[in-house]
């Protein structure tokens, strides 16, 4: 079981800044807790997201000598990838394709098509710098635009990546349409379809709907999940009502009401569930 911790999706949306200083004490926190990974931060135009433009300070003070969980950086472009590679301490590129035209011009002023071709660049930079990359399907579960959406269009997208040796795909529920047949219908068909691409999903959704959506999810396979405590999250881009993500506190106490083991440090959760206010 992989929890990946992302308190970038949780910032990016804020309009206040937070401090430099308060984001490593917090992230410095939940490097203490036993994710395996956290999603940290991104190198991306700081016009286009300023809650993030502090990143490579905020990594430079982060304290990674007794932690076990990973580092992933949000990239959205091949220059943000040379950035990010720059920092021998981050483990993972993530990088958001979506499966609306529509979303992906808003979200990274790209076509989908433009978009592949800067996916196998970076692919080829995670390749010669030791990284591996992290692709995220937004829009993963639907969009509000009109744009096409059937499973067999989801398919057709994780071929592409497969020939381009991305191993790690997280199906993301961008606006929190997702619901548990869908989740089924679309996890248990692409893990069934494609052998040895490691999948997770990383959902968005409301208090009443979240339990049932990582019920599906776990039921349907999924052993890698994308939360952020106080389901606090976003994406900016969506020009949508912010739905946030799935708290990690109810993932957590999913795994523990039917005693499925996660190793962790509950005493260091607390405290980062304390901070997170802040």
């Amino acid at each position: 079981m992989k929890i990946i911790e992302c308190p970038r999706d949780a910032m990016q949306g804020l309009q206040e800044f937070v401090p430099t200083e308060l984001k490593v004490r917090y992230i410095n926190e939940l490097l203490k807790v036993g994710f395996d990974t956290i999603d940290f931060g991104s190198f991306v135009s700081p016009k286009a997201i300023p809650q993030l433009k502090d990143t490579a300070e905020v990594l430079s003070h982060l304290d990674l000598e007794q932690t076990k969980s990973k580092l992933l950086a949000i990239v959205a472009n091949a220059r943000g990838a040379h950035n990010a590679c720059l920092h021998n301490q981050i483990s993972y590129l993530g990088f958001p394709l979506s499966l609306s035209e529509t979303f992906q011009q808003r979200n990274t002023n790209k076509s989908i098509a433009e978009a592949f071709e800067e996916l196998n660049i970076i692919q080829d930079l995670c390749h010669d710098h030791n990284k591996t990359l992290v692709t995220y399907l937004s829009m993963g579960f639907g969009n509000p635009y009109g744009d096409p959406y059937e499973i067999p269009y989801v398919s057709d997208f994780i071929s592409k990546l497969k020939a381009m040796d991305v191993q790690i795909i997280s199906l993301a529920d961008t606006i929190g349409v997702s619901n548990p047949k869908n989740i089924t219908a679309l996890f248990t068909g692409i893990t069934h379809e494609f052998s040895g691409v490691e999948f997770g999903v990383h959902l968005h959704s409301d208090l009443d709907t979240a339990l049932e959506k990582i019920d599906a999810a776990y039921k349907a396979g999924c052993r890698r999940f994308d939360g952020a405590i106080n389901g606090f999250g976003g994406c900016p881009m969506a020009e949508d009502k912010l739905v946030g993500n799935i708290a990690t506190e109810t993932i957590l106490s999913y795994f523990q009401h039917h005693h499925i083991p996660i190793e962790y440090n509950q005493k260091a959760f607390q405290t980062a569930l304390n901070i997170a206010p802040e």
